[in-house]
């Protein structure tokens, strides 16, 4: 049951993730993701069965450092935004500010009455922190398509962005599966870097 809840709630981050990427979207003026009934936490619409279900699930199986998963990418058309220059990084980055958010509260919940929780809640708790900060990390990692591309973009130089965005159409081109074993290698050959990030960050929001 422990289990299953945890796999749930980090389901439901994966959606917050997604869900806070419209609302900025259409906060900046597009309102593609509301068109398209993906301002919801109704989880039908976001599911990816492979992302948001299987790897998540068996990475936790598995007893992997990291627990990762994404949901349906909600859609947004960067050519209705106000902000040409800034807001795609705005969108990208709202994703893993919002994966923040939720490790920041469950892990001072933990902080603060932890010693009141039982032992399956705390377990529960300190996962679902610590997944929050690894999806928000992962996430910022400036590799297409995750959101760190969308961020780094804006904020390089002209002609390296144009550069940048030939790489982009290159990772692209390699398709779904291509995406997803890219970015398996990049958290393997970052993970000494990232792991140590997402310790710190556990440590230094959960301990007091």
């Amino acid at each position: 049951m422990e289990f299953i809840i945890t796999i749930a709630l980090v389901i439901l981050s994966i959606i917050f993730h997604e869900v806070a990427h419209g609302y900025m979207a259409d906060a900046l003026g597009d309102p593609t993701a509301r068109y398209s009934g993906r301002l919801t936490l109704n989880p039908l619409p976001h599911i990816d069965p492979v992302g948001s279900v299987l790897v998540p699930g068996i990475l936790a199986l598995t007893h992997s450092p990291f627990l990762i998963g994404w949901a349906k990418p909600v859609p947004y058309n960067p050519y209705n935004l106000r902000n040409r220059r800034w807001g795609e990084a705005l969108v990208g980055f709202a994703g893993p500010l919002t994966n923040i958010a939720i490790a920041v509260l469950v892990g001072l919940c933990i902080r603060f009455v932890g010693d009141q929780m039982t032992e399956t809640t705390l377990t529960i708790a300190a996962s679902l922190t610590y997944a929050n900060l690894v999806l928000a990390i992962f996430n910022l990692i400036p590799i297409p398509p995750l959101d760190g591309s969308k961020i780094l973009v804006a904020i390089l130089p002209y002609r390296l962005q144009l550069a940048y965005r030939n790489l982009e159409g290159l990772a692209y081109a390699l398709g779904p599966f291509g995406l997803l074993i890219v970015g398996f290698v990049a958290i393997y050959a970052l993970w000494p870097v990232l792991g140590g990030a997402v310790e710190w960050l556990f440590r230094l929001i959960v301990l007091a």
